[in-house]
């Protein structure tokens, strides 16, 4: 097996098993897309952990074998599917790194919605040293970072440091430990509502890919449609005016 995928009650991780790099060949990537859409089929998920084998390495990026003019079709196609099923995913996505997250290792972590990682983790996209150019980063990193400092990225195929990926806004906490520091993040984020979860992301994600007030009127929407009738909003007023801890139903 070359991707484990395991599940503890409202949390699913899916680990990258090729150490000591964690290479992305085509069967692996096959094997995540499948992972994620068995893990779409599941509406109580709440969290989704990817992270990487070992100490060395998220991932250090797609096997430059499966870049030859035979295989990169069905390679990018393969890719490119699976993370469009983990963007399109309704629970909450986490990438765990450590060491080298690089080429399409970088564009599996930062299509999760939240990157962790440790002060030894080094991002990069290095395609251009092989003469050619990383789409799904060309396509995702623009709305993060600004097309600057994204061709700045592509063009000089150079590595950041976890403190200047933190600093660029890419990663949403740095910290010591990796198995420390996602235990406290998922604890915070499983300790809410997984349905307000869930739809305070498709607010987020509609403010992700929709102007100011087209986002504004679908965030709205979902409040109003969706978020007020869940149990949970209803439960976390109660318990607010009660003075007393909420008592979750994640509905």
């Amino acid at each position: 097996m070359t991707l484990l995928l395991e599940r503890d009650g409202r949390t699913a991780t899916i680990t990258l098993d090729r150490p000591p790099l964690n290479i992305l060949d085509i069967p692996t990537i096959q094997r995540l897309g499948e992972a994620v859409s068995e893990l779409d089929r599941d509406k109580d998920l709440h969290l989704v952990v990817i992270r990487g084998a070992g100490d060395r390495a998220f991932s250090a990026g797609v096997a430059v074998q499966d870049h030859t003019p035979e295989l990169v079709g069905p390679m990018l196609e393969s890719l490119h599917g699976a993370i469009r099923k983990l963007r399109d995913l309704s629970a909450v996505t986490v990438a765990a790194v450590q060491g080298h997250c690089l080429g399409g290792g970088m564009e599996l972590a930062l299509a999760c919605d939240l990157v962790i990682a440790t002060e030894d983790a080094r991002f990069g996209q290095p395609e251009i040293e092989l003469g050619c150019y990383p789409p799904v980063a060309a396509a995702l990193y623009p709305s993060l970072i600004g097309p600057g400092r994204t061709l700045e990225l592509l063009l000089t195929g150079r590595t950041l440091p976890c403190e200047e990926a933190e600093r660029m806004g890419l990663i949403a906490r740095r910290v010591g430990n990796l198995d420390e520091g996602l235990a406290k993040l998922t604890s915070e984020i499983l300790a809410k509502s997984a349905a307000v979860a869930r739809l305070t992301k498709k607010a987020v994600r509609a403010g992700r890919d929709h102007g100011f007030s087209e986002a504004l009127a679908e965030s709205e929407r979902l409040y109003l449609e969706e978020l007020c009738p869940t149990a949970d909003m209803a439960e976390g007023i109660a318990a607010f005016l009660e003075k007393r801890q909420p008592v979750w139903k994640h509905r």
